[in-house]
């Protein structure tokens, strides 16, 4: 296991164009790897379809290509939606091979793990697949990422005891979420002595643009801590976390997550107390729980940038829209319409819905965020 706890995630990467995520800028993401590398920290998680189905690719060639294989970690994952069958497993683990190029790979996962795609994994075995990949030398150390229940966590490590370890959703604004549950499945993990990786510790930026009352209070307690270290620190205080996941897109965010993270310190109670201030302070003022995952773009049919809308219209929930009436968002939202769908060219095909790690209402949120937007595009 990782000494160091910060984790690089290969989900969020530096684009050349933002409107395509496919696009990554690989100058950019090799100075971001080896500045990350130069400072110790060497676990990197990827997937199928991180950044357009560009990430692993991407891995090969800012890390795996450059570094000495046994100097770095990496992690992928196996999705429900690219297999159906017993045989196309092994299909997708070779295509994983060939486009990382890792001959191997350190931690595998089976990959989001929730109600409804637990049955197909259970149909099709993946968890004793997995298990022989990790006896032939292929995997070293088998685990799954988790959205759901901690009562069918309980029943996933129950039934499956030879797991090694479990991705999980842990956040301080996640943590009493009546929907997340994060301090609920976390204690499951803890009940069966898996440790856990963490993801979305910044719950997809949200974390790092808190509103200016929730930044004082934790300005006033430590002015040299930029704003997501709390997050991340949050998650990495956990006594059962192994590894805090980091989707990074910028140098800058690498230079700041590794500064505190390495000489890690936990947070004390007292500063635990005022992250549970700042959820009560964000959830307050957060319309749409959206983690810009963007597991919902990949399939639908009117091309409709749900979680970019779901950010636009949270700013504008943010502002004082009786005193300012308009923002810069109506434009921004416009500029995005002339490349994408618009809100309310939305079908309601339910195939976001499907795949929302968050369980969002996404088809009744588009309802609101078009009639928020539409009228003035």
């Amino acid at each position: 296991m990782e000494t160091k706890k910060l984790g690089f995630g290969l989900m969020r990467l530096p684009t050349l164009d933002p409107g395509d995520a496919a696009s990554v800028d690989m100058e950019t993401l090799k100075k971001m790897v080896d500045l990350f590398m130069s400072r110790g920290f060497t676990y990197f998680d990827t997937a199928i379809m991180y950044n357009g189905f560009a990430s692993q690719r991407a891995a090969k060639e800012a890390l795996v290509d450059r570094y000495p294989r046994d100097s770095f970690t990496l992690a992928t994952k196996l999705h429900n939606a690219f297999f159906e069958t017993k045989e196309d497993r092994d299909r997708v683990f070779s295509e994983q091979l060939e486009q990382t190029g890792a001959g191997y790979f350190d931690y595998y996962l089976i990959h989001g793990i929730e109600a409804g795609s637990w049955p197909k994994y259970e149909q099709l075995d993946c968890f004793n697949w997995l298990l022989e990949k990790k006896a032939q030398g292929l995997v070293r150390h088998a685990g799954f990422s988790f959205h759901d229940t901690p009562e069918l966590l309980d029943l996933i490590l129950t039934r499956y005891p030879q797991m090694e370890f479990v991705q999980l959703q842990i956040n301080y604004l996640d943590w009493e979420s009546e929907w997340i549950r994060s301090r609920e499945v976390y204690e499951v993990a803890c009940k069966h002595n898996k440790p856990v990786i963490v993801m979305e510790p910044v719950k997809g930026g949200t974390l790092a643009n808190v509103p200016p009352e929730a930044e004082k209070l934790l300005k006033a307690a430590a002015p040299e801590m930029s704003i997501p270290s709390w997050a991340i620190r949050f998650a990495a205080s956990q006594p059962n976390v192994m590894m805090v996941l980091s989707g990074m897109s910028t140098l800058e965010q690498v230079e700041d997550n590794t500064s505190f993270m390495t000489d890690f310190r936990p947070l004390t109670e007292e500063e635990i107390r005022l992250t549970h201030r700042a959820a009560e302070i964000i959830n307050a003022q957060i319309a749409v729980p959206c983690t810009g995952c963007s597991y919902c773009t990949e399939g639908c049919p009117m091309n409709i940038p749900i979680p970019k809308y779901f950010s636009l219209y949270n700013e504008d929930m943010r502002e004082d829209m009786a005193q300012k009436g308009w923002t810069v968002n109506y434009s921004n939202y416009g500029n995005l319409t002339k490349s994408f769908g618009k809100a309310k060219d939305c079908v309601a095909c339910g195939q976001c819905e499907s795949v929302c790690p968050q369980h969002l209402p996404i088809i009744d949120l588009m309802k609101k965020v078009s009639g928020h937007f539409d009228p003035w595009a």
